[in-house]
């Protein structure tokens, strides 16, 4: 006897609604739902991607490939409070993306390639030339002489911006143990500073 599978239903969703209602969508196969989602997220995850990653080739693919796994997934999703954001789930997705991309990368043999041409980006932006100015100024310095743990903390949390639950998402760590690294970095930043 064979057995068929019933096609699912899509459920009714807003287009401006939750993430977690168009994420049911995605997992029921609706491809403008992930359409949404791709618009609602792509440019910060981009964003933030490229303060990762300088190649914006690999930050592309990791993207893609971010919104494949979604694509995938959509049905593991589960939010866990009521607004239903999954910006915390897809970064997690984004971030393990772009570090199997610079894995390839890394194993790809030196001779099998081109040299790509220089590319100028453009002119910086603003927000480019603050991180510039930290990363070679006295904030620098100090970030360079913390820890790794801490730098990390600080880094996700206030240079790129990450709620404490989304860098604990990322860094695999509880959220308390973010929030005390975030404390003890800025006390040794402080030290380091003054």
């Amino acid at each position: 006897m064979k057995l068929f599978r019933r096609a699912k239903r899509t459920p009714d969703y807003d287009p401006d609604g939750s993430d977690a209602e168009l994420l049911a969508a995605v997992a029921c196969g609706d491809s403008s739902a992930l359409e949404h989602l791709h618009r609602r997220h792509a440019p910060w995850l981009r964003a933030r991607l490229r303060y990762r990653c300088s190649d914006p080739d690999l930050v592309d693919a990791a993207l893609q490939e971010t919104f494949l796994a979604v694509w995938k997934n959509a049905r593991t999703f589960t939010p866990r409070d009521a607004d239903g954001d999954a910006g915390a789930w897809i970064w997690t997705i984004a971030i393990r993306q772009l570090i199997s991309q610079l894995r390839r990368r890394a194993n790809q043999w030196i001779g099998d390639t081109d040299p790509e041409p220089y590319e100028p980006v453009g002119e910086a932006s603003a927000e480019d030339l603050v991180l510039l100015r930290i990363e070679h100024g006295p904030l620098g310095v100090a970030l360079n002489n913390l820890s790794p743990e801490l730098r990390l903390a600080i880094q996700a949390t206030i240079l790129d911006g990450l709620t404490v639950r989304e860098a604990a998402l990322m860094l695999q760590i509880p959220e308390g143990t973010v929030k005390t690294r975030v404390m003890r970095a800025k006390a040794q930043l402080r030290e380091q500073l003054t």
